[in-house]
């Protein structure tokens, strides 16, 4: 099995004390067996702990909570996707009073929001609120309190309830909320979300999808918008048009669209693939790997690529 290593941020990689090298958002790839149990430690800086773990067969079915494990024909990508802190000393990061709330964010290991109030409320952040700047805001005349942390927008309600966290390029306040929400994709496509408030939940009332590409993206082009909802027919020949509603359960339900490593195309030509991510456990996902012919710039097949 060939087994590639990512990770969250720059660590080094040492495989049974052997030190192999340094790890990041590049993979670094090795040849393994699961049956020979090779132990593994990944060691990042900025103060953070390490992480280890036995790579064996368990690991492959039932990899560890700081681990996304993504297995793909005859390999297997193991993204280190957080790592904790030494440092496990309470820090206020931010904190105000706001409607009768004491919202609070804090480190204590993790980060964390608290809202104290009528009710009290404890909740985890994403580690973009070690940062945090804060302002008020007014949607369908009801004040609300919004949360910036680098990306990510928190919004928190009168009741002090978190209402909103999502990545947001933008937001927009007045009658409605507006929201840019950026995908994670290749073509750096954006959903434009429009929600109604009634002081105690949001409801989505509206929304597109926007979609960039060049004529050498059109494949992930085309997965990404059948991922997020968007105008995937356009993408088709006339023929292809016809069957457009069936591909949805074609493809199946798939969470995230990724580029073949080079081993696929060494094995496959040099075709246009993509790998389409699946659910398969708590933190364990399988690629599958799916190809289109095109003709006159429009997809005319898809077809599993086996």
């Amino acid at each position: 099995m060939r087994v590639y290593f990512l990770s969250c941020v720059p660590a080094v990689l040492r495989l049974n004390g052997m030190y192999i090298g340094t790890v990041d958002g590049f993979e670094r790839r090795i040849e393994l067996n699961p049956s020979d149990s090779v132990f593994a430690e990944i060691t990042p800086g900025d103060n953070l702990q390490s992480v280890n773990f036995f790579m064996d067969e368990k690991f492959f079915t039932n990899p560890p909570e700081f681990i996304d494990l993504y297995l793909a024909e005859n390999d297997a990508f193991v993204y280190v996707r957080e790592y904790a802190p030494k440092d496990v000393k309470i820090e206020v990061i931010y904190q105000t009073r706001f409607q009768g709330n004491l919202v609070t964010i804090f480190r204590q290991g993790g980060i964390y929001l608290s809202c104290e109030g009528k009710e009290y409320d404890l909740s985890p952040l994403p580690q973009s609120f070690a940062s945090a700047t804060a302002e008020v805001n007014t949607i369908a005349g009801y004040e609300v309190l919004t949360v910036r942390g680098g990306k990510t927008l928190l919004i928190i309600s009168q009741n002090g309830q978190k209402i909103f966290l999502n990545s947001a390029e933008n937001a927009e306040f007045g009658q409605t909320l507006k929201i840019t929400v950026p995908f994670e994709t290749c073509t750096a496509s954006k959903a434009i979300c429009e929600f109604s408030y009634d002081g105690e939940r949001l409801n989505l009332i509206g929304g597109h999808t926007e979609e960039t590409y060049t004529p050498e993206e059109i494949h992930f082009a085309f997965f990404e918008s059948v991922l997020t909802r968007g105008d995937y027919i356009k993408y088709l020949d006339n023929e292809l048009k016809e069957k457009a509603g069936e591909l949805k359960d074609y493809l199946g339900e798939y969470v995230s669209v990724t580029v073949p490593p080079e081993k696929f195309f060494t094995l496959h030509g040099d075709i246009k693939a993509v790998g389409l991510v699946y659910p398969k456990g708590k933190n364990l996902f399988e690629i599958k790997y799916y190809a289109v012919d095109i003709t006159d710039r429009k997809i005319s097949n898809i077809y599993p690529a086996e």
